[in-house]
This record gives structure tokens, C-alpha cells and sequence, in this order.
């Protein structure tokens, strides 16, 4: 069903394909050798391979019974109770621990997180808890010291192999590696997101990366809070959205990244990223990433101005 989709097609299915540092790597080859699991939480950016990894874990190297929750969509503590303890108070059939994936477990709510721990705790002998999180400042100290906490960010190396060996496997030409790698890196440490990306950009067998590149954008961005013009850097934004498929997070990073890079007066760069950073914090709370990043770049305008 999902073959056509480049990130159903390669997403790992044994533990050797997923990528990891070289730190991790050891930490999950004595849990396989072992047969066993801690409490585990791993964090890290969408798209590193998180819920990838857990489930593995359960198939390929536990090969043990487990349920797997989504808590950004069951976040209550009623799933705690209904689901969550049903699960972990009896044995499995075959005598082995079992495992409960609960996946993006920063969503839920403090009171769900409070008898998580308990639960944690009183059923340690049958079942094992395996979290995901993109945040871990929502996870609350007693589930932190409850589990054994992995950072998965993969290696950026590891991720051009990857994203260059899916391009081999599926025929299609890399014309610029340079681009192409500086492509991969724009997404970084996404994976899923650059896989999606790329077979966006090569619907014929050629990797055209010009047209969908967020950093081709990004010198005239600066430029037009430079002039102070709002308006066309408005209208700009909204000509180019192809262009960073409307991610405006990613391009507020990107762009956090050229103010860094452009040789500039050291107190309006260090304004400039106080400013960015700011929004790029208040993104994981906002309704609309576009008002957000709109603001963004009115903010930096205000401030072109007052220092001028």
C-alpha cells in the first residue's frame, strides 16, 4: 500500500538498519544480547527514527508481547487507568517481560505522568515502559528517574549515506552532490522530513533540488528587513512557499543560521538572534506558524529601524 512513499518503503526494520551514534549503538547492543530492556525514554526532533526504534525493540530484539499509545491523542489519566495498568498488572503468556510503547508521552497530562509513575513502579516485575518525547522539560523528574534516558539524534554522516543510498536504490541521478548534501543538511536532523523531500524533488529520476531549496531564499529575506519593507517581504513569503514546502519553523532556523554565517555589525547580530530565537521558542506553543514567523520578521524590521 505504502511502496510508492519513499519513507514507508525504507523505514527500518531490524535494528541494524536504524541509524545511530556510535554511544547508542552500544547501549542497544547490550539490550540485545541481554533480551532486556530497561524503562526507556528516548528524545530528540521529530523525525529521527524514535517510534521506529521502540518498536524494533519489541519485535526484532525482545520479540515480546506489548500495546503501543499514542499520547498526544489518549493524554488522560483515564488512559492510565484503562489501558495503561489493564496491560501491565498480569503476566504474559510466554514469560517474558512486556512492553508498553507510549509514544510523544510529553503530551501527557501532569496527573497522567503522576500515575504513570505509580504504575511504573508497582508492575516493574511484569512490564517495561518504552516513551518517546520531543521535549523532556514536560516530562516530570519522577518519570525522568524512572527510565534511562537516549538523546537518537543520528550522526549527520549517517544521514547523507542514508538519504544518498534510498536515491541509488530508487535510480535517480544526484547531478550536484555538494547541493544535495547542503539539502540534506537544511532538513537535519529530520529524516523523515528530507526523505519526503527529496522524493518531492525527484519526480523524474532527477534530483532537481533549485526549485524546493529554503536556503535559496533566505539572502533576499534579509535583505528586505534590511530595507525595512514589510509589504514585499510579505508578499515574498507568500510567492515562495513552495519553496520550504510552508514550513515556517524550518525557515526561521534556516534563517537563524544565515544571521549567524553573514558578516554583520556584532550588536545587531547578537539582536537579531536573541530576536529569532525567541520565536523560534514560542513556535512549539503557537496556533499559526505563519503569524508567528510574520511577527518574527516585523520584530527584526522594528529593530532594523531603531538602529538606524
Amino acid at each position: 500500500m505504502f511502496d510508492n512513499l519513499f519513507v514507508e518503503k525504507y523505514r527500518p526494520k531490524t535494528l541494524k538498519d536504524i541509524i545511530l551514534s556510535p554511544g547508542n549503538i552500544a547501549i542497544i547492543d547490550e539490550f540485545n544480547k541481554r533480551k532486556e530492556i530497561p524503562n526507556l525514554l528516548f528524545l530528540g526532533n521529530p523525525g529521527i527514527g524514535k517510534t521506529t526504534l521502540a518498536k524494533v525493540l519489541v519485535t526484532d530484539v525482545l520479540d515480546c508481547q506489548y500495546i503501543y499509545l499514542n499520547a498526544s491523542d489518549e493524554n488522560g489519566i483515564d488512559t492510565i487507568r484503562n489501558k495503561v495498568i489493564t496491560f501491565s498488572k498480569t503476566k504474559s503468556f510466554d514469560g517474558k517481560i512486556k512492553v508498553i510503547i507510549l509514544d510523544e508521552a510529553d503530551a501527557l497530562s501532569v496527573d497522567a505522568q503522576r500515575a504513570l509513575r505509580n504504575t511504573m513502579e508497582e508492575y516493574s516485575g511484569y512490564t517495561r515502559f518504552i516513551l518517546t518525547g520531543n521535549y523532556k522539560y514536560k516530562i516530570i523528574p519522577a518519570i525522568l528517574s524512572r527510565c534511562q534516558t537516549l538523546d537518537l539524534t543520528p550522526p549527520f554522516n549517517e544521514v547523507v549515506i542514508k538519504c544518498h543510498s534510498i536515491l541509488k536504490a530508487e535510480n535517480i541521478n544526484i547531478p550536484d552532490k555538494k547541493q544535495f548534501i547542503n539539502f540534506v543538511k537544511s532538513y537535519y536532523p529530520d529524516l523523515r522530513k528530507c526523505i519526503n523531500e527529496l522524493q518531492k524533488c525527484s519526480l523524474n529520476k532527477e534530483l532537481t533540488l533549485d526549485t524546493f531549496s529554503v536556503q535559496s531564499i533566505i539572502p533576499e529575506l534579509y535583505e528586505f528587513v534590511l530595507k525595512r519593507d514589510v509589504i514585499e517581504l510579505r508578499k515574498f513569503l507568500i510567492n515562495n512557499e513552495a519553496k520550504f514546502n510552508s514550513d515556517y519553523v524550518s525557515l526561521l532556523r534556516e534563517f537563524f543560521k544565515y544571521v549567524d554565517r553573514v558578516d554583520t555589525e556584532i550588536e545587531r547580530k547578537k539582536l537579531y538572534l536573541l530576536i529569532i530565537s525567541d520565536y523560534l521558542y514560542k513556535s512549539a506553543f503557537v496556533v499559526d506558524q505563519e503569524i508567528n514567523c510574520y511577527s518574527c520578521f516585523i520584530n527584526l524590521i522594528q529593530n532594523t529601524s531603531a538602529s538606524l
